[in-house]
């Protein structure tokens, strides 16, 4: 059955709520380990459906946001999976307090008990108004954004069809284009920055409540990340010293080679060649089909992948109207089968987000066929973003499928900005750290906070008078800084873990791949410091890591430009 064609019905949630509590009043009558599991198994089958219903309605809200049904339908599961996870807690807490917690440490790991202690400590029933507040915000700004209707070269255009027009080799036309996204926020500037600011102060109010200085604090622990802040700061210094003077190499060749020399500016960052960008020599839907040669030729998981995902049409990924901008790849329980959610608009960009997130879809497939428990077959957001940014690279003897004549330009260029976004997932991480420990700040000195860190780690962007760009609110396009705080330095972490296997790649395809699955085959059994020691990778916090990676990366450019 096509995705489209999959029934959807509003789940009884108070059902679900009494199928917990029954389910924990027998688990705290149990007389052996066993029996908890087997209880334990009772529940992760009552949530299959209830969850997998979850994600339909986000699919489909996030692929038509003016569908008044599954807007009502994202409100409806926003008011209540708070409810829903307070009983959950309930359960947790049973089994924190089991007799036989030995032994069902031993049966689950014990990387999901630190993740269940950890959920105990970051909720409870004082912030679920709080929290329904919190997602319906997030709903409000992408429904801000997906909204736009930008006018340009005669034409109405969302978000994401703008984006070919900023990479455009027509120098006036990028500018244009640039100017055009500057000018939808600047328009809706209060609107962005009132969502903004009750989103800061709400989620502050819920640390305070929960015991917390702020919500920094809180957010690393509600992600049950096994580093520190103070790790981060270290992995910081190591981008500021090692990667952005090389960057900044790499920025001055590209100014010189597109002609602007010293007047380099913010909307020629993107455009790389003085005869183009490579471009996808295919139409959006025959990326599809290459891509089913390419996961038939890789291996034979990716093959059952992206068959299945075909037969099922388990995608979105043309940009159009109305359509939320970015993109995902989410998973229906029940099934485990995954979906692919993009905005694809003629550009490179279009098969980097394919690859990418093919890499969550095998994950999420491979997770559900191999590990016993749903609770453990998704990883960490960096094991995850490892997952997706490797795929990236280990396809790229198929690249040629896409891009003809242009591979070798999309190589260079992918690499090239993959040692980019390191530093920019940097900011966007160091932003959300100084904006929640001042909560109070104003619209104002948040901006001039992220202009700060572009002058620190993007020292060679020029902002010029562009709108919103120029006042410091070009963070306001990042989707995630509003609806998934504190993500992004698990993209630049990751990025240092997918640029290792690449260069192991370079080198020997077969021990790239075997070593890329033996570290996603892990999910989310073992957190990610101690999957990166299985996995046989360097960390990205151990001293002088960042050197050792960007190192065999950098010659792999060198000779890709020659």
């Amino acid at each position: 059955m096509k995705f489209t064609e999959m029934p959807y019905s509003r789940p009884d949630v108070q059902a679900l709520m009494a199928k917990y509590r029954e389910l924990k009043d027998k688990f705290v009558a149990a007389k052996s380990a066993q029996e908890q599991i087997d209880i334990y198994k009772e529940v992760e089958t009552a949530e299959f459906d209830f969850y997998t219903s979850e994600c339909m309605v986000y699919i489909r809200n996030s692929v038509n946001v003016n569908d008044e049904f599954y807007k009502a339908e994202r409100a409806f599961f926003d008011e209540w999976m708070p409810k829903v996870s307070q009983v959950s807690q309930e359960f947790s807490l049973a089994m924190l307090n089991s007799p036989f917690l030995p032994e069902l440490k031993e049966e689950l790991g014990a990387h999901f008990f630190s993740g269940m202690e950890a959920g105990l400590k970051t909720f409870n029933s004082s912030v679920i108004d709080l929290m329904a507040e919190e997602s319906a915000l997030c709903n409000e700004y992408q429904a801000l954004t997906g909204s736009a209707k930008l006018e340009l070269d005669g034409k109405v255009l969302n978000l994401s069809q703008l984006t070919p027009y900023t990479v455009s080799p027509d120098r006036e036309m990028r500018k244009a284009a640039t100017e055009v996204l500057g000018k939808f926020f600047d328009d809706h500037r209060e609107e962005f920055d009132t969502i903004y600011d009750k989103l800061v102060k709400n989620r502050h109010q819920q640390a305070l409540k929960l015991g917390f200085k702020n919500y920094a604090e809180l957010i690393y622990l509600k992600k049950n990340r096994p580093y520190t802040m103070e790790d981060v700061a270290k992995f910081r210094k190591q981008v500021l010293e090692v990667m952005v003077p090389k960057n900044v190499e790499y920025k001055k060749q590209q100014a010189e080679a597109i002609g602007v020399g010293d007047d380099f500016k913010f909307y020629d960052d993107g455009f790389a060649f003085p005869d183009g960008n490579p471009k996808p020599k295919c139409t959006i839907d025959e990326s599809i089909k290459l891509a089913q040669q390419m996961y038939s030729e890789l291996s034979e998981e990716t093959k059952e992948l992206w068959d299945l995902m075909v037969e099922h049409d388990m995608f979105d990924i043309a940009a159009k109207p109305g359509k939320r901008p970015g993109g995902y790849c989410a998973t229906l329980f029940n099934t485990g089968m995954p979906f692919i959610f993009a905005n694809g608009n003629g550009t490179a960009g279009d098969i980097k987000t394919l690859t990418h997130e093919a890499g969550h879809a095998l994950a999420a497939l491979t997770g559900h066929k191999n590990i016993k428990y749903k609770a453990l077959s998704h990883a960490c957001a960096v094991g995850a973003e490892t997952h997706s940014m490797g795929m990236e690279f280990l396809t790229s003897p198929w690249h040629h499928l896409f891009f003809g004549e242009d591979t070798a330009k999309y190589q260079e260029s992918h690499t090239k900005d993959a040692l980019f976004f390191i530093p920019y997932g940097v900011i966007v991480d160091y932003f959300q750290e100084l904006v929640y420990t001042n909560p109070d700040w104003t619209p104002d000195e948040r901006n001039a906070a992220w202009l700060e860190l572009e002058h620190q780690f993007r020292p060679y962007l020029d902002f010029g008078d562009l709108p919103a760009f120029s006042r410091g609110a070009g963070w306001q396009k990042q989707l995630h800084i509003y609806t998934i705080p504190f993500y992004y330095i698990e993209y630049s972490l990751a990025q240092t873990l997918a640029l290792q296997i690449y260069s192991l790649f370079l080198q020997d395809r077969d021990a790239a791949w075997k070593k890329y699955m033996k570290f996603l085959k892990v999910g989310g059994t073992m957190n990610i410091v101690d999957t990166i020691e299985y996995a046989g990778l360097t960390s990205p916090f151990s001293e002088n890591s960042l050197g050792k990676v960007c190192e065999p990366v950098w010659n792999v450019v060198d000779n890709l430009k020659k």
